[in-house]
């Protein structure tokens, strides 16, 4: 038990530059779920429609989606510190325009700037974790997700916190902790040095979605995006809850994702192969956004379908995260560039598909349709697993070390 409770340690004996990138990835994944408690808020003070509303992750999602295609080609000329620094700066800027803003359509084209800001950063963050942290790996990976758990569990509550003051606190806010996190990467991210830097050519992140695990990955990601942005999206609209509860809601669905992603899945992926985990957690939740439209109409039935979602999320997030990152012999961060893009682009379909679905047909359509997509990413995973074999053979390469973290902090 000692060295299991060594290694779970050294998890945590990590680079300044890693704890200073973590903490601005918890920034910058609080800007995904922060609008979420204010979007009623927003929808009525503007006199904005629902659909209207929901744009406002479409537009960050599709910019931030589009723009990580290129982020590999930048950072590797310009280095990682200085594109990290510029993706947070792009943040301050548009979130503090849109807190600003008078109407919905001027909130929707921020958010398309704070969008690029994120694809800047997100991409780069990753690959610079990985490429720092001790531990190898997986441990980078683990403290990725536990930074996106974190963050998308404080997003809603500081976001339903802010917006019961007024719909632009939670705007201020994340201009506010975004200028943190660029003077914490300034001072504790040293320099690079140039030479190691590798270009990466435009064409990269689009070739790279020609191998086929990369491609199986991405195109499944695509599917199962559009349930996680309906869940997270359009369920503030059904719950009809105010700015706080909202907050409420969605902080104990950031905080099971959070536990899921760093605690449970790394102990599932040292017992099954990875594929087998998305093929079996998927359907999972599949059945949880068929048991969230069936129970649309109960307060406390769609309150559990979220909760549940959350603990369902944080096991794909990193597995998926896990796989993209084990699956090819590609750069690793033209693999996050391409992957992310993809997936980024699934995500901002689904809020306004999830409005019009619920306009023209039934409230509860939305996550029928969400349903439906998942079990195509389950679909395109079986399909596709014979590509994926160097992703499991990873995860069982790395089984001693999650099966060290889950006990370490059992113990």
């Amino acid at each position: 038990m000692g060295t299991e409770i060594t290694r779970t340690a050294s998890i945590l004996r990590q680079p300044k530059q890693v704890w200073a990138v973590g903490f601005a990835c918890v920034i910058a994944f609080m800007g995904i779920g922060l609008v979420d408690p204010i979007l009623p808020a927003i929808a009525s003070e503007l006199e904005a429609t629902p659909t209207e509303t929901e744009l406002l992750f479409t537009s960050y999602l599709l910019i931030t989606g589009l723009a990580m295609f290129f982020t590999s080609w930048v950072s590797s000329r310009i280095g990682a510190k200085r594109t990290l620094m510029i993706g947070l700066g792009f943040i301050v800027a548009f979130a503090f325009a849109a807190a600003l803003s008078g109407n919905v359509e001027t909130i929707i084209a921020f958010r398309a700037g704070w969008g690029l800001g994120n694809a800047l950063f997100i991409s780069t963050a990753l690959a610079t974790i990985i490429g720092a942290a001790s531990g190898g790996t997986g441990s980078a990976i683990i403290l990725y997700e536990a930074a996106l758990g974190l963050g998308i569990a404080v997003g809603p509550l500081l976001g339903g916190l802010l917006g019961t003051i007024s719909w632009r606190g939670p705007f201020f806010g994340t201009a506010t902790l975004m200028a943190i996190g660029f003077v914490a990467i300034l001072v504790l991210l040293g320099k690079e040095d140039p030479v190691e830097r590798a270009p990466v050519t435009l064409s990269a992140p689009f070739r790279a979605l020609l191998d086929p695990a990369l491609a199986t990955l991405a195109l499944a990601a695509v599917f199962y995006n559009i349930g996680f942005f309906i869940l997270l999206a359009y369920t503030p609209f059904p719950l009809g809850m105010n700015a706080i509860g909202l907050g409420l809601v969605f902080f104990g669905w950031g905080v099971c994702l959070a536990v899921t992603s760093v605690w449970v899945a790394p102990l599932l992926t040292a017992r099954f192969k990875r594929t087998t985990v998305l093929a079996t957690v998927l359907p999972l939740l599949a059945l949880d956004l068929v048991a969230a439209g069936i129970f649309i109409h109960s307060r406390l039935g769609l309150v559990l379908a979220v909760i549940l979602g959350g603990l369902l999320l944080g096991i794909l997030n990193t597995v998926f995260t896990e796989s993209v990152m084990e699956a090819t012999d590609l750069p690793r961060s033209v693999a996050s560039s391409a992957y992310s893009a993809v997936r980024f682009l699934g995500g901002a379909v689904a809020p306004p598909i999830a409005a019009v679905l619920a306009e023209v047909f039934l409230p509860s359509t939305p996550y029928f349709v969400g349903a439906a997509s998942v079990l195509l990413a389950t679909g395109v995973v079986l399909v596709g697993v014979r590509f994926l074999r160097r992703a499991n053979s990873g995860g069982v390469a790395m089984a001693t070390e999650a099966e060290a973290i889950g006990l370490g902090d059992a113990a």
